[in-house]
């Protein structure tokens, strides 16, 4: 059996994965008003949720990049399936069989929150090593489908409640359960390589001293931030521009910057072979930069709104992309270097949309002038990508 098709399943697993993951992170956020109304759950305690299921993911960061070598890639995928179906069915059931719903909720979010930040530390280093040829192909690939899961939950979620009702959501929720529940088994049985040999792979002590990962670090943050800035403010921002009903916002904005982020990296995994991938990223960044002062400096909304979905195309490559660097010139960075790059990413989505939303406080609620502030973050990568550049090209 040659390589391609020996290891067909375990990207199988990797591309359910990161679905699953985007199940994890989209499917609770569309219940949030649903949550207020069934249980009278004020909006103060409805916010907390997101922001445990994001700081959950950086602790299982933290704990991968210790550990996650010493218990080996299979158990911990399969581990993560496994929380992640129990969470999402739990999210069904105990909060109406504990007396506080709320801490349902919040116990269920845990619980899909520690599968969801396995997969995003583990999927990478699983597919990075596999022989694979055009592995920065392969990558942008992998990880399109983690829009093309957002999508489809946005979608498949508001058909499902307009078809059957809202009040039927805890039946969705058990059905998208099943998603990880079936790829426990192809995580338990498909090929999975080690990504270093054992004992061999640099410590954190050691990562946190070369400076090439210091600047990954700086990338994966302006990345996380670039994309998730845009992202989260992109409904209320298309909403207040264009005076959008709300479901129609979620459409134009999230929806469509899903879509085209998730064209950006296919696009990269069919011709990525034949570019050359920081000169793409640095191209990418200038074009997120432009998308961002049209955003945010353009009186017209369609450009407005052409500037948001355009955002999510250049945002495309960039996480990917920074792991992709990271990993082919550390070859030795094992899992402890995706835990931290993650954990990098995942900093950046939470501290860059609180940045957009505490300028936009502070300018008369102008959420184009929290946008304009969020344009340091693809400034910095374009920066921090042609430093990386500049000493790749004098060492050789």
């Amino acid at each position: 059996m040659n390589g391609k098709n020996k290891y067909k399943k375990t990207l199988t697993a990797c591309y359910l994965g990161f679905i699953t993951q985007s199940i994890a992170a989209n499917f609770a956020p569309l219940l949030f008003l649903t949550f207020h109304k069934t249980y009278g759950i004020p909006f103060g305690k409805i916010a907390l949720i997101s922001t445990v299921f994001y700081v959950t993911q950086l602790l299982i960061d933290v704990v991968c990049a210790k550990f996650g070598d010493r218990l080996g890639y299979r158990l911990c995928a399969v581990v993560s399936e496994i929380a992640s179906a129990l969470g999402l069915a739990g999210l069904a059931f105990l909060p109406q069989m504990l007396p506080d719903p709320f801490s349902g909720i919040i116990i269920s979010v845990v619980i899909y929150a520690v599968g969801s930040g396995l997969i995003e530390v583990l999927a990478s280093p699983i597919v990075e090593a596999c022989p694979f040829e055009n592995k920065d192909s392969v990558m942008s690939l992998l990880h399109s489908f983690y829009c093309w899961g957002s999508v489809g939950v946005i979608l498949l979620s508001t058909v499902f409640f307009a078809v059957f009702g809202i009040e039927q959501w805890r039946w969705l929720a058990c059905v998208w359960a099943m998603v990880p529940l079936v790829n426990v088994y192809f995580f338990a049985t498909c090929p999975i390589e080690p990504l270093v040999e054992d004992g061999k792979g640099m410590s954190i002590r050691d990562l946190i001293r070369t400076p090439l990962f210091i600047l990954g670090i700086v990338l994966m943050v302006c990345a996380g931030a670039s994309e998730m800035s845009m992202a989260q403010w992109a409904s209320a921002f298309v909403e207040s521009a264009l005076n959008l009903p709300k479901t129609a916002g979620d459409l134009a904005g999230p929806c469509l910057f899903a879509v085209t982020m998730g064209i950006s990296r296919v696009i990269y995994g069919r011709f990525g072979h034949k570019l050359e991938l920081t000169g793409y990223m640095i191209g990418s960044g200038i074009l997120c930069l432009v998308c961002y002062f049209i955003a945010a400096l353009s009186q017209l909304p369609v450009l407005c709104l052409i500037g948001c979905i355009f955002c999510g195309f250049s945002v495309g490559i960039m996480w990917p992309g920074t792991i992709r660097v990271l990993s082919s010139r550390l070859t030795a960075g094992g899992t402890a270097m995706f835990a931290l790059l993650a954990m990098a990413g995942d900093l950046g989505g939470a501290f860059g949309p609180g940045l957009v939303g505490f300028i936009a406080e502070r300018s008369n609620d102008s959420i184009q002038n929290g946008l304009l502030a969020g344009s340091i973050f693809p400034a910095v990568l374009i920066v921090s990508i042609l430093i990386i550049k500049a000493v790749s090209v004098k060492k050789n």
